[in-house]
């Protein structure tokens, strides 16, 4: 008996390489024939192979269906992160923070969504409020100085008076 589809999906990341990305892609598409193009678990893993390669702009409407069709489980976090991400790459910073902006963090993805969130806000030209996202998210790993951390986190004010 075969391994599980999620076992080989968990060993063809653990062996990706971007210099091979037709083979890659060949080798993705035949775990994604296994299980049906429309599974939301396939379109996220053909997602994420497009958007390990660079190609975030295939990546993004495939990482929308794997959601919209109710993507679970430990994917779908990923899933969001990975499309804000992929948003902000393809020039859409807007949208990604639209996302990432009331994500909350989880055991799978832990603070990355406050990370990609503070990537967007900075290319949306929104540095001041990407400073404190970031800094917020980091202020809890801090052993000493978070208080003070935080408080000058709070103290940021948005360089846009438009906002």
């Amino acid at each position: 008996m075969s391994e599980p589809w999620d076992e080989r999906v968990a060993a063809f990341w653990r062996d990706a390489d971007d210099d091979r990305p037709e083979a890659m892609l060949a080798q993705m598409q035949a775990l994604i024939d296994e299980r049906g193009a429309e599974s939301p678990e396939a379109l996220y893993e053909w997602a994420s192979v497009h958007d390990f390669l660079g190609r975030e702009g295939d990546a993004v409407p495939l990482y929308r269906a794997a959601l919209e069709r109710g993507l679970a489980g430990e994917r779908r976090p990923q899933a969001v992160v990975q499309l804000a991400s992929s948003l902000r790459n393809v020039g859409e910073a807007d949208a990604a923070v639209a996302l990432l902006q009331d994500h909350p963090g989880d055991t799978v993805t832990g603070a990355a969504p406050r990370a990609f969130l503070a990537l967007a806000l900075r290319d949306a030209g929104r540095p001041d409020e990407a400073l404190r996202v970031a800094l917020k998210a980091l202020a809890p790993t801090l052993p000493t100085y978070r208080r003070a951390v935080e408080a000058y986190a709070d103290a940021l004010v948005d360089s846009d008076p438009a906002r």
